[in-house]
């Protein structure tokens, strides 16, 4: 995916070469198979198909339901998914302990290669090891930056979460802000603490950790609301989710409070937002990106031996800002789905 001059230019990290992945089949929460609907859903997003024999790859992540970020990994694992020959069988649950039964169903199916989130990589190391005994190779993304190696895992696609969180917390230096409410909507999850915690150690001013329940949204406007009431000092929120952005303009309106907002991740919406000047800016981890080159690396291990990043390296699709300077070069793409 080639970036326009000015996304390059405003990235904070590099983006490592791409490496192919596998995707297979397997049952489980929120499931569907690749194939003829993948390249549909796809549209022109996969240049040719491979003829290679067909492979099966699970990808198995943490993500809550109706989530839009996870509806683009899902749109790139299934677009790579098209063009390699690939069944593919996408599956989910935000309880860890539900995940890793998840790829246990995937292993019981003897499939050809995982993909998985390491949002709480405790509960789904076992049967990881379990997958690679059973000679079934297996790639991170998203979710497992600080564990990917450790657990034997072959590649890894996303982004540094802290030195993202540290990028958010500079800029908003610039800003004028002097005092910052990251707000967390899932507790416990590694990438989710660790980008607050990347805020907090480069913002020059005070900043206040929130928890919310993420898959409750008016549960999520009134705790902010709360908060901004109580408290009329926080002049900057910051969230780390799109939905959970579009929500915290909500309560800052509500509330009364002069602070602003920003986030990571993007989706249609929020892109809209930044242009209207409602959100000032997003940390995009292209999630397409990662999606796409998790499947499309496990199809390169099967079949040319590739190992992306060399097995050493993660291989980075983040952080980049979008912003006004730049938001309009993204816009079309978060119409699509794809950004």
């Amino acid at each position: 995916m080639k970036q326009t001059p000015l996304l390059r230019s405003r990235r904070v990290a590099p983006v490592v070469a791409v490496a192919a992945v596998a995707a297979l089949a397997l049952a489980g929460c929120s499931s569907s198979s690749g194939g003829k609907k993948a390249e549909e859903e796809a549209g022109n997003a996969s240049a040719g198909k491979a003829d290679t024999p067909r492979m099966t790859i699970a990808m198995v992540t943490h993500a809550p339901s109706g989530d839009t970020f996870w509806d683009t990994i899902r749109k790139g694992a299934e677009a790579a998914a098209a063009k390699d020959n690939i069944k593919l069988i996408y599956s989910n649950d935000e309880n860890a302990g539900d995940q890793a039964n998840l790829v246990q169903n995937a292993i019981d199916q003897k499939v050809d290669g995982i993909a998985v989130t390491l949002a709480k990589p405790d509960a789904l190391k076992d049967v990881v090891t379990k997958a690679e005994k059973a000679g079934i190779p297996v790639v991170g993304l998203n979710a497992g930056l600080g564990v990917w190696k450790q657990q034997g895992l072959l590649s890894f696609f996303g982004q540094d979460e802290a030195v993202s969180g540290q990028a958010l917390g500079d800029k908003i230096n610039g800003t004028g802000a002097k005092h910052a409410l990251c707000v967390i909507q899932a507790q416990g999850d590694v990438n989710l603490e660790e980008r607050c915690a990347g805020v907090k150690k480069t913002f020059s001013g005070k900043t206040d950790i929130l928890y919310v329940n993420g898959t409750d949204m008016p549960s999520v406007k009134s705790t902010i609301t709360a908060k901004l009431s109580q408290d009329k000092s926080i002049d900057e929120v910051v969230t780390l989710g799109a939905p959970i952005a579009l929500t915290a303009t909500q309560a800052v309106s509500e509330s009364g409070s002069k602070a602003k907002v920003a986030t990571f991740d993007l989706n249609k919406d929020l892109v809209s937002a930044i242009e209207k000047g409602s959100i000032q800016f997003a940390v995009d981890q292209q999630p397409y990106l990662q999606g796409y080159l998790a499947v499309d690396s496990l199809w390169l291990y099967k079949n040319n031996g590739n190992f992306s990043g060399g097995g050493e390296q993660p291989v980075l699709t983040g952080p980049a800002f979008v912003d006004k300077t730049n938001v309009e070069a993204v816009a079309k793409f978060a119409a699509k789905g794809t950004r």
